[in-house]
């Protein structure tokens, strides 16, 4: 039986392993330093506290001292790990990596390297590598609607492989799916990474007309709806800029990914808070005291550094830099911010 690692027992990496139980694989789940207690609950049988869904059954679990225990014999390995933790767990993770068929990526958002130039979570993991005179295998991006809860209790879901060697994603993905768990296979490594880093940051404006209409008792759906769309035509500018494939942001990784989040993911929660009143700091306090990490606070101002390094200044997308504003707390009034993004 082929053995597929996944490095991070949160609540993605621990639904991930639902469909990769129902697959056929056997699913070896590596808590880091910080997963003893989500580990705890999932050896017990009791919900995973972040997702209030059991992990699947038959999964093997192993705590952060135990990394090369959990590697040994695996075919696949992905992270799914946030964003800051990457670099510690890739470099942990080159000390065992072994021969793999690919190295998957659920962990999303942008990297500083050592040079101040923000890079694509991919291209951390090579130049980490590369640092330390590895050679690693295949890269594959996981991406596209995948709300955990849902994932983890064997929901419908519709998600995105993306390799540069198409024939890995398409193999991968015919070994991994179910009849609820769908892949669609790509080659836009690039276009599929960009988009669910930058999902995080427009859902934050989602969830601001939501608050702004939840606070005035005026819906602002009509605001939503420019925002959603506004959001998918910046993705494909940056997209296309970044060398992906413009017509990405306008599938599963751009439009199905954004909706979601945009619905209920923590960043629009967030999002809502602002809306509400709150100031970002004070927001982003009380979420992280509820364990709800809001990737898309520390992905804004690294996602303006990242546009401007593609030539693309803030007349171009506005939306984005309006997000980036907002959460300095610049923006003043955070209606008449978006609104102005937003219009024609």
């Amino acid at each position: 039986m082929p053995v597929f690692t996944v490095l991070g027992a949160g609540a993605m990496g621990t639904a991930l392993c639902k469909p990769l139980v129902e697959s056929g694989w056997e699913v070896h789940l590596w808590g880091t330093w910080l997963d003893d207690h989500l580990l705890d609950c999932i050896e017990k049988g009791e919900p995973h506290p972040r997702i209030k869904v059991e992990a699947a059954p038959g999964i093997k679990t192993y705590r952060s001292d135990e990394l090369a225990v959990a590697l040994e014999g695996s075919n696949v390995v992905d992270i799914a790990v946030t964003s800051d933790g990457l670099p510690r767990v890739t470099e942990m993770l080159l000390e065992h990596l072994g021969d793999l068929r690919a190295l998957c990526l659920t962990a999303k958002g942008f990297w500083t390297n050592p040079e101040g130039r923000i890079t694509l979570l991919p291209d951390a993991i090579r130049a980490i590598a590369a640092d330390k005179g590895v050679s690693l295998p295949p890269i594959v991006a996981i991406g596209g609607p995948v709300k955990a809860n849902e994932c983890a209790a064997g929901e419908v879901t519709a998600t995105t492989f993306a390799c540069t060697d198409f024939d890995i994603a398409k193999g991968l993905a015919a070994d991994a799916s179910t009849a609820t768990y769908g892949i669609r296979p790509s080659d836009d490594e690039v276009g599929v990474e960009l988009c669910a880093a930058l999902k995080n940051v427009y859902a934050i404006a989602l969830g601001i007309a939501d608050g702004l209409g939840e606070a005035s008792g005026i819906p602002r759906h009509n605001l939503k709806a420019a925002t959603f769309a506004q959001a998918v035509r910046e993705m494909s500018i940056l997209v296309d800029h970044a060398g992906g494939h413009a017509e990405t942001p306008y599938g599963l990784a751009g439009v199905g990914d954004l909706e979601v989040t945009g619905l209920s993911g923590r960043n629009k929660l967030y999002g809502v808070r602002l809306g509400k009143g709150e100031h970002p700091d004070d927001a982003l306090k009380n979420m992280n005291e509820l364990e709800q990490t809001v990737e898309g606070y520390p992905a804004a101002p690294l996602a303006v550094r990242f546009a401007g390094q593609l030539g693309v200044d803030e007349e171009t997308v506005p939306l984005l830099h309006t997000v980036a504003r907002i959460l300095r707390g610049e923006a003043g009034d955070v209606y008449k911010a978006v609104a102005a993004a937003v219009k024609p």
